[in-house]
C-alpha cells in the first residue's frame, strides 16, 4: 500500500510566528484516519518567523527529531543543554522521565523544519539531547541513517524507539531504492523539495506518502529532490 498525501491535505496551525502544516493529528488539529503510522506519532512541517520560536515546555517518554530544511534552531534545556543545528543537520530530543525545552528561530531569516515525533519503545529513561551534521553531499543518491533506536547504526543520532530517520539528496533522473526489512514495517516519506516518483506514485514538493505491506521502494526524481523517510514498526 502507498498513499499519496497531498500537502494540501494536510492540517493546518497558524500564528503570528508560526505556520505548521501537520501530517497527523496533533495539538488542535485532529483527525481520526491520521492519528499515527506504526509508532510514528506526529510529523509537523513547520515555518517559524525570525526572532521567534517554541517557549520552554516539558515533555515525556518521546523521541522528537528535528531536520532542519532552512535556517537553523537554537535549543535550550532543563538539563543545561545549549545548541544551534543548521540546515542539513539533525537534532534528537529523548524526553524520557521528563525535560523542559525550547526551539528558537534567532536567525535574521525563516526557519523551515520537519519536527518528528516518535513512540519509544522504552519508558522512564534518562532524558538526553543531542545533534549532528549531516553533509548532503555524503547523502548524494543513497539513503543515510540520520536517527535510529538500532545498535548497528554507530553513524546516527540514537533514539530509544523501533524506528529509523533517513534522508537522501537526489538528482533529476536518478533512481535510489531503499528496502525494508520486512512487509510489517511503516513507512513515511516527505519530499522536502523537488519532485519524484515513488514506486510510481507521483510527489509534488512537501506531499507525504503512506507506505505499508511493500518490501522496497524506488524513488526516482523528475527534478532534484531531497526527501526524508522514517521506517517504523507497528504498535505492540
Amino acid at each position: 500500500m502507498i498513499e499519496r498525501r497531498p500537502f494540501g491535505s494536510l492540517g493546518t496551525a497558524r500564528h503570528d510566528w508560526l505556520d505548521s502544516k501537520r501530517h497527523f493529528s496533533f495539538a488542535q488539529y485532529n483527525d481520526p484516519r491520521r492519528m499515527h503510522w506504526g509508532v510514528l506519532r506526529a510529523w509537523n512541517d513547520d515555518t517559524i518567523a525570525p526572532g521567534s520560536g517554541f517557549l520552554p515546555q516539558p515533555q515525556t517518554d518521546m523521541e522528537i527529531i528535528t531536520y532542519v530544511r532552512e535556517g537553523a534552531i537554537t535549543h535550550k534545556d532543563s538539563l543545561g543543554n545549549l545548541g544551534r543545528t543548521a540546515a542539513g543537520d539533525v537534532q534528537v530530543v529523548s524526553a524520557g522521565t521528563g525535560i523542559r525545552h525550547s526551539e528558537y528561530n534567532l536567525e535574521p531569516g525563516v526557519a523551515r523544519i520537519f519536527q518528528i515525533w516518535i513512540l519509544p519503545s522504552q519508558q522512564g529513561a534518562l532524558p538526553s539531547w543531542g545533534t549532528k551534521p549531516f553533509p548532503k553531499d555524503e547523502r548524494a543518491c543513497r539513503f543515510v541513517t540520520l536517527a535510529s533506536g538500532a545498535n548497528d547504526d554507530e553513524d546516527a543520532l540514537p533514539i530509544r524507539a523501533d524506528a529509523r530517520v533517513l534522508g537522501t539528496v537526489v538528482k533529476a533522473g536518478e533512481t535510489v531504492s531503499y528496502r525494508f526489512a520486512d512487509t510489517g514495517r511503516y513507512g513515511y516519506l516527505v519530499l522536502a523539495k523537488g519532485r519524484a516518483d515513488i514506486n510510481g506514485v507521483p510527489l509534488e514538493a512537501q506531499d507525504g506518502v503512506a507506505i505499508h505491506g511493500e518490501p522496497e521502494i524506488a524513488v526516482t526524481a523528475s527534478e532534484d529532490a531531497e526527501l526524508v523517510l522514517v521506517d517504523a514498526a507497528g504498535l505492540a
